[in-house]
């Protein structure tokens, strides 16, 4: 069921869609090198042999669980011999790129950058943690989603009309919420359950799907669970402050096989959005957890998921800061760019002082408890409040001493 044109592509329209930025490549014949990260079965691998069977250009694939700096270099020489007979770069499909050392990652830089190759590389982390900066800087990054329920079901119309073994059938689709629920917005995983449950009926319900994935629980999912639930379930746990059902999910994520640094991660983003200000120092003991899982690895790495996973649970919660930031980005997207008042600007050059900038800036460490009231804001948001402490001990030492300074909020019109 692997589609062979962009046209039988499904999902992504924002990057493959009629004049995205994908499809205009493609129709220019014009492929710069890029990363596509998004979660399995979201159309990775296919959308790159997509790309090269419509350039028709040499395409090369490596995986990176199983290559090596030999590997790489190896297709990088057939790349250079190729090149004499291809009008376009070659393409070189790197999956799972995050899995790649920085030595491997090294020995692609100058075949990127001389376009030797046309770098498509594939991940599910976040290539601004897993991939070098360097390579980085080479290659444009584009998110994939998971597929849509639309999305899924015209996945499933199509193979049960073009799969050879499934179009003869009399199949009856009644319900489809299991069927959508369990994939995940996985096209694969979705497969793997339509398979699964036509084995067993030509008759699709919610029921009958739910029976085959009990009875067969690793013949959907690798991991026997569903990535998404489970770690919603962690996260929220957290934020309910329930330690011992947090654990459990921790338990679950960790029997079922899930990647370390994806729980860590998941951890140092609760710490700062769900506990926040509560207690500041959540966030330095999940981001402590993130490095001394990359230190040990399996199974020692399970300890420090566990200790920051009991201790953010138990932790007082705040999302002040979410909150804050959230509501400073819809000021701006709604104010644009306001002026930075003059006596906060910056004056390099004698013109910018002769304009008044930095002129009358008070210096903070000259008055008495390091502070003195002055302006802040542009004139135009003068009186914008953004952050808001919440009712904890920690915030609400930090609101007493900013009434004390400010008298209340602390951007009064001045």
């Amino acid at each position: 069921m692997r589609p062979q044109t962009l046209d039988d592509y499904i999902g992504q329209k924002h990057l493959v869609g009629e004049g995205a930025v994908i499809r205009r490549m493609i129709e220019q014949k014009r492929v710069a090198s890029f990363i596509l990260w998004g979660p399995p079965g979201v159309g990775k691998t296919t959308l790159a042999n997509i790309i090269a069977k419509t350039l028709e250009v040499p395409f090369y694939t490596l995986s990176a669980v199983t290559s090596g700096v030999k590997d790489v270099r190896d297709v990088i020489d057939r790349a250079k011999s190729s090149r004499f007979f291809a009008t376009g770069n070659p393409i070189l499909f790197i999956d799972e790129i995050h899995r790649f050392s920085k030595s491997q990652q090294d020995s692609l830089l100058g075949a990127v950058e001389q376009g030797v190759v046309t770098l498509i590389g594939a991940t599910t982390e976040n290539p601004s943690f897993e991939v070098i900066r360097p390579l980085l800087s080479r290659c444009q990054v584009y998110v994939l989603n998971p597929l849509e329920s639309d999305d899924l079901l015209q996945l499933v119309n199509l193979a049960l009309h073009k799969d050879p073994m499934l179009k003869d059938r009399q199949i009856e689709v009644k319900e489809t919420d299991a069927l959508l629920r369990y994939s995940g917005g996985d096209a694969r995983k979705l497969l793997n359950i339509l398979e699964l449950t036509l084995q067993e009926s030509d008759v699709i319900t919610d029921e009958i799907v739910t029976k085959c994935l009990q009875q067969n629980p690793l013949a959907y999912d690798k991991d026997g669970e569903m990535h998404y639930d489970l770690i919603s379930a962690f996260i929220k746990s957290i934020r309910g402050s329930n330690p011992d059902a947090a654990i459990y999910y921790l338990a679950r994520m960790i029997e079922g096989g899930e990647q370390p640094e994806f729980i860590a991660r998941r951890l140092v983003i609760s710490a700062s959005e769900d506990i926040g200000l509560a207690n500041p120092n959540a966030l330095l003991l999940a981001n402590a957890a993130f490095d001394a899982v990359h230190k040990l690895g399996w199974p020692e790495g399970r300890i420090p998921l566990a200790e920051a996973t009991v201790y953010l649970a138990t932790s007082p919660k705040s999302n002040s800061a979410y909150l804050a930031i959230d509501n400073a980005l819809q000021y701006v997207q709604q104010s644009g760019n306001l002026p930075v008042p003059l006596h906060l600007r910056n004056a390099p050059t004698k013109l910018m002082a002769q304009l008044g900038y930095a002129k009358g800036y008070k210096y903070a460490h000259d008055y008495e408890g390091n502070f003195v009231r002055q302006q802040f804001l542009p004139d135009e948001a003068q009186g914008q409040q953004f952050w808001i402490a919440q009712n904890n001990p920690q915030e609400a030492k930090l609101k007493e001493r900013m009434d004390k300074l400010w008298d209340g909020p602390p951007n009064p019109g001045i």
